[in-house]
């Protein structure tokens, strides 16, 4: 019996690694591993597909919507690369893959392809992480499973030099299983989408928890922030997640060239001890990604980081010990960066947790831009108000906002969260009161301000919205 036992587990195990290789056969034909069964290809664009033949061959990719065949040929380094035209959203097809011996990828939907990066909370699965729960996830679990949503997830890996492959995964159909293990802010996100375009939806996850976001970096972009050390090819010092590139290298770069649609990001949390380089670093990691996607100004919407204490990790001898800089930083660097969004997340940020348990609203504010912005949907808002300008005078300012059509709103509550400073930096408790659309601040204390700030600290709930039920970014006039 234990003989029986063993040879069954030395079976298995075999069955697994046969399982899990990439697409391949008797051909010299090899694809990365998101070139596989269950997958999905952006709809009506020329989409990419590469790997890896023998050298001076020839490949032939037949898809089989159409019945077309596309040729190209194998360089000297054993690299072939093509593109195929994919019809409207549709599905299941196949293609074919040969260099005279074929390899078929079975049951392919055609429809909308999102990229899901960032840190933990771009990572934290359905389930939540030990002891931190994510509100509602069961439920949604429960009641996941749905053949048109696909989920695919990029292992971590960390590497000193760029890869061509990541580590091996697998398309997955939406259900509870593989549902628990997936993000929730991609997986909300994709279920809204679904829920609206009636069209199949592939998600790919590339996330890797206490990440900053050079760590998502090449190195030929980083040369431009010689601050940030990028580790040598000779250097043996053990690499971690926290190293600039290393996640790029084994991670990103492998998949970045799959044709998507857009991409959504949750990161920052890292970063929040140095604002003011994250405020060109953040644009420079999204030129990156699109120059090297190849395919424009892409949709790039992002989760701004939840208030939260810091103040209980960060180092002391920091400047500006205040997340509320990385806010303001991330607000900034969007402001200038052309198709792009934020969704604000003041309202649901947790004191003492850096994981925010409702996860579903901040994925329903990315899903809402994308359905405006991209899709073009219309009649309903889709983005949080933004501070726009101030003006002084009689010892009053008077705050503007963009998307903010209808106005603001704090649900008949006292405004608490306003500060006002003169000339000498130094800012009091304000009283603020909502008129015809903008913010009318003051203090008995401050004769002559210069300068407001809103919910300008570590922690804090929002109490300002759009009357639509959109949280007000935090924000500062000054540039102190």
């Amino acid at each position: 019996m234990i003989a029986s036992k063993i040879s069954s587990n030395i079976f298995t195990f075999f069955l697994s690694a046969i399982l899990f290789l990439p697409i391949t056969s008797k051909a010299d034909i090899r694809l990365p591993w998101f070139f596989s069964d269950n997958m999905v290809l952006q709809q009506q664009t020329d989409a990419a597909i590469w790997g890896w033949a023998k050298k001076g061959t020839n490949v032939t990719v037949t898809t089989s919507w159409n019945k077309k065949k596309y040729n190209t040929a194998v360089d000297t380094e054993g690299k072939w690369k093509l593109k195929v035209a994919t019809p409207v959203a549709g599905g299941p097809y196949l293609i074919t893959v040969s260099d005279g011996t074929p390899v078929v990828i079975k049951n392919i939907l055609i429809g909308e392809v999102w990229l899901c990066s960032g840190q933990s909370n771009m990572e934290m699965a359905m389930k939540g992480f030990k002891d931190q729960p994510i509100l509602g996830s069961n439920d949604a679990i429960l009641n996941s499973a749905n053949d048109n949503i696909r989920l695919y997830t990029v292992p971590r890996s960390v590497q000193r030099l760029p890869q061509d492959t990541s580590k091996n995964s697998v398309w997955k159909p939406a259900e509870p299983e593989v549902v628990s293990n997936f993000s929730a802010t991609a997986y909300y996100f994709g279920k809204l989408l679904y829920e609206q375009l009636h069209v199949p939806i592939g998600l790919v996850n590339i996330s890797y928890g206490g990440s900053p976001v050079e760590a998502f970096m090449d190195e030929n972009t980083l040369k431009a922030f010689p601050e940030i050390k990028i580790p040598s090819p000779t250097d043996t010092a053990k690499l971690n997640n926290k190293v600039a590139t290393v996640l790029y290298n084994g991670m990103l770069k492998p998949f970045l060239g799959y044709t998507i649609k857009g991409c959504i990001w949750y990161q920052g949390e890292s970063n929040n001890d140095r604002p003011q380089q994250y405020e060109t670093l953040f644009p420079a990691f999204i030129k990156q990604i699109r120059e090297q996607t190849g395919q424009g100004d892409f949709p790039f919407y992002c989760c701004q980081i939840a208030p939260y204490n810091y103040n209980n990790h960060a180092a002391a001898n920091v400047v500006n010990n205040n997340s509320a800089y990385l806010r303001d930083a991330q607000r900034k660097a969007l402001a200038k960066t052309p198709n792009t969004g934020m969704a604000v997340l003041m309202d649901i940020g947790e004191e003492f947790s850096i994981h925010p348990m409702d996860k579903a609203t901040g994925s329903k504010r990315l899903a809402y831009m994308a359905l405006a912005k991209t899709y073009g949907r219309k009649g309903f808002a889709s983005e949080s108000p933004l501070y726009e300008s101030v003006s002084f005078a009689n010892g009053i300012a008077t705050i503007k906002f963009t998307n903010a059509p209808n106005g603001l709103t704090s649900y008949g509550k006292a405004l608490q969260n306003f500060e006002i400073a003169g000339s000498n930096k130094v800012f009091r408790p304000a009283k603020a009161s909502i008129s015809g659309g903008n913010i009318i601040v003051s203090s008995p204390e401050v004769k002559e301000p210069v300068a407001v700030r809103y919910a300008f600290k570590d922690f804090v709930t929002g109490d300002l919205f759009s009357t639509e039920g959109f949280p007000v970014s935090s924000f500062r006039t000054d540039d102190w």
